[in-house]
């Protein structure tokens, strides 16, 4: 292990290497363009040891994934925004598929107006579509959680795609340092992948997703749900075993920071944890038992762990960098969700903002907190939503 200094963009890029990836197909699309781009760099090198297909748009470029993923080849992507849209089709094909694909978005808004910036509106939409969901908040995690999702993607347990999200120019363009690992080291983590059902191979041919009729089809997506639902234990196992092997951990679908005693918890996803936990600090020394939660995995929801950190807290302030539109904040309404049947209900303050690239500094988030707080305070959990910057 070797410490560097890189962009997100590019330590995606040699996350791709070090997972030994066999295909990459990709589309040019800002802010996603120089994790491709890099790809190819390295493959004319021969650094990238794997297959590089140019394509014409984000759909054939998926389609081509799953082309190689059918084959048994461990294969990758990247895009933002318009382009994850119009991989929808393909979107939901690699996951009915069970192919472990993995996905690189690079979050930005969706047009129109044109907005290059992040929000996370492109990955929230496609939170149905049956791929796991990751959101990470530094070069290094992003790195290390492309190597881990290909684990996951491939356990027979699991057998779905993977969305690692980074936001845009926040990371993607953004120069930190990270750990980057040798192909040879980890090999120990994650061996070649072998399909554990069908593959396509013109010695042996099979049919794949033909006609299904209606008194199958239900158990078809039955096993897609089971699948998902498996990613958040295998994941704690894939964990533990990086944790040893290569003493990284990010602290599982919750990463929570002080929240033992906290009486409000702050939620966000990406990059914002950073600035959460500086918010967190600061509004502890002025005497506020407050704490960070920083949710990595959406999809699939980690319901239990929001329910056991719901019993020890009185509030959560959940900001959301995104929104579905005429129901407010995506998390915020997980949250929500997963905290209906239980016993002790705290409340759930729901922000939206930042959204567009519009920067969320340490005194908003020390503003959202205290906003919660009072309210918790007097009892009034106030409007369903708050647009959190919004200008008259």
């Amino acid at each position: 292990m070797k410490t560097e200094l890189m962009s997100a963009n590019y330590a995606a890029a040699r996350a791709v290497v070090s997972a030994r990836v066999e295909v990459v197909a990709a589309y040019p699309i800002t802010p996603a363009t120089t994790v491709p781009e890099q790809i190819a760099l390295l493959n004319e090198q021969g650094i990238f040891k794997g297959q590089f297909i140019r394509v014409e748009s984000e759909h054939s470029a998926m389609f081509a994934c799953i082309g190689a993923s059918s084959t048994g080849a461990r294969a990758f992507t990247a895009t933002s925004s318009n382009g994850l849209l119009l991989m929808d089709e393909a979107l939901h094909w690699a996951s009915a598929a069970r192919l472990p694909i993995v996905l690189n978005n690079i979050n930005r808004s969706v047009s129109p107006s044109w907005n290059i910036h992040v929000t996370h509106d492109d990955s929230y939409s496609k939170r149905d579509t049956g791929w796991i969901q990751f959101y990470v908040s530094s070069v290094d995690e992003l790195y290390h959680t492309i190597i881990q999702s290909f684990k996951l993607a491939e356990d027979e347990r699991v057998l779905m795609p993977v969305m690692v999200n980074s936001d845009g120019f926040v990371l993607s363009h953004t120069v930190s340092t990270y750990d980057y690992l040798e192909p040879e080291e980890v090999d120990k983590f994650l061996p070649p992948y072998k399909p554990p059902h069908w593959v396509m191979d013109p010695e042996n041919p099979v049919s794949h997703g033909n006609i299904v009729f209606p008194e199958h089809f239900l158990e078809f997506r039955y096993q897609i749900h089971e699948g998902t639902k498996n990613a958040l234990k295998v994941y704690e196992e894939v964990e533990k075993e990086y944790k040893k092997l290569f003493g990284k951990y990010f602290g599982g679908p919750i990463d929570c920071y002080k929240c033992d005693d906290a009486e409000v918890v702050f939620t966000s996803q990406g990059s914002m944890a950073a600035e959460a936990k500086d918010a967190i600090d600061e509004l502890r020394e002025e005497g506020y038992k407050v704490g960070n939660a920083k949710i990595r995995m959406m999809r699939p929801f980690p319901v239990d762990l929001v329910r056991k950190l719901g019993s020890k807290v009185k509030a959560f302030a959940s900001f959301d960098r995104g929104a579905s539109y005429g129901f407010g904040g995506p998390v915020a309404n997980d949250i929500r969700a997963s905290l209906y049947h239980t016993k002790h209900r705290p409340f759930v303050k729901s922000y939206i903002g930042g959204m567009g690239g519009r920067d969320v500094t340490v005194s908003d988030v020390k503003n959202i907190v205290l906003d919660t707080y009072n309210a918790m305070e007097k009892g009034e959990l106030g409007p369903e939503e708050t647009w959190y910057g919004l200008k008259e």
